[in-house]
């Protein structure tokens, strides 16, 4: 995998200590490989060193004391051990030790005290693949289909290696954080939360479908959240003249992984599936974006409770919807047409595969490639 300069000024911007998250397979140890190629590596999914750790913590804290002074350690899914926390405190403290520390996981770090190092270690995100890094090897069918994860990118037969993934992430993942207690509720769960993906939470219809109380679908979203499984957005509700829903919606972090989880055979281009998916990965790309450009502005949506929508907005800066149409037709511009009169957003976009530039009432209907450009150059959010 090549890393290019949009990942890099991920990892070269702290200059002390940094959690790194992200999902599995999206490359997390390979950066931290190549990044910083003369630290100490502590490799947890090594079940041999994880094992000796788990007998006996002291062996952590011995191989510090071993490091000269202001070394540099890279301990590779912290999750899976977070008391190791305490000698990381204490390294930083006493020994001045820089540490980098990836996880997949921010559960069990909450639960154990990431507090203590409050302060001392910035957090840092890493995301699956997105075309600023690919360039002309990017193909937006192959990415709506089957994700952009680096892990599923090289697979001879992407459809079988994501099944295998969203298996392996059910068992490592979730049965790791004992938080599920029998599996069977939340696989039904998890079928059903990929079908609705990009929808408005719907905790009461989920319940049924899984067989658990919707107080139980609220607690498997929270874990899919801290599992970095999934993430919620938030419905911005400062309109005026149509009164906005209060529901948030959620989206998986991977087109393909919803994919899999959902049990799709087949992404038609003339489907409702399609354009939802378009969607789905439009909101992932301004995700990482806002992400790895360190912009504070939160990621949301709109919609009135009369069923006007616009599918993202950033802050209040900019509003943009997702069409996989090919030609933007009047009604596609229904929801912008709306949230203009509101008269908030600098910038409002209607974000397609028609390849025509336009400008209808104000707002500007572009093609994917065209809002790419001028999202990952800062003019959009400037």
């Amino acid at each position: 995998m090549v890393v290019k300069n949009t990942l890099s000024r991920l990892l070269q911007q702290p200059e002390g200590s940094f959690f790194l998250f992200g999902p599995r397979g999206t490359g997390k140890s390979t950066w931290l490989r190549a990044m910083l190629a003369g630290a100490h590596y502590v490799d947890l999914l090594d079940e041999r060193r994880y094992r000796s750790y788990l007998g006996n913590a002291g062996l952590f804290a011995d191989e510090l004391r071993a490091l000269a002074p202001e070394s540099t350690v890279v301990v590779d899914e912290i999750q899976r051990l977070p008391s190791l926390l305490n000698e990381v405190h204490r390294g930083i403290e006493e020994r001045a030790l820089r540490f980098a520390l990836s996880g997949s996981s921010a559960r069990k770090l909450k639960q154990a005290g990431t507090n203590l190092l409050a302060g001392r270690a910035v957090r840092r995100s890493l995301h699956a693949f997105v075309p600023e890094e690919l360039g002309a090897e990017f193909d937006l069918n192959a990415a709506l289909r089957h994700g952009t994860l680096p892990i599923i990118r090289g697979a001879a037969d992407p459809e079988d290696s994501l099944r295998a993934y969203a298996e392996m992430y059910l068992k490592q993942e979730i049965q790791a954080e004992a938080s599920v207690r029998r599996l069977p509720p939340f696989s039904r769960f998890l079928t059903g939360a990929a079908l609705a993906n990009g929808r408005t939470l719907n905790f009461a219809a989920l319940a049924g479908d899984a067989e658990v109380p919707a107080s139980t679908i609220r607690e498997y979203y929270g874990l899919l959240e801290d599992t970095l499984l999934g993430f919620a957005l938030e419905p911005w509700r400062r309109s005026r003249t149509r009164k906005a829903v209060a529901t948030a919606k959620f989206y998986f972090f991977d087109v393909g992984v919803a994919h899999a989880l959902a049990g799709t055979r087949a992404l038609d281009r003339n489907s409702d599936l399609y354009g939802r998916s378009f969607e789905h990965w439009l909101g992932v790309e301004m995700r990482a974006f806002l992400s790895y450009s360190r912009l504070r502005e939160p990621l949301g949506f709109w919609r009135s409770v009369h069923g006007y929508e616009v599918d993202f907005v950033v802050g209040e800066r900019v509003a943009v919807e997702a069409k996989a149409s090919r030609r933007v037709g009047k009604e596609d511009l229904r929801g912008l047409r709306a949230l203009k009169e509101e008269k908030v957003f600098r910038r409002l976009l209607l974000v397609s595969q028609d390849p025509i530039e336009s400008v209808r009432d104000g707002i500007r209907c572009v093609h994917w490639k065209t809002f790419l450009d001028e999202l990952w150059s800062g003019r959009l959010t400037g």
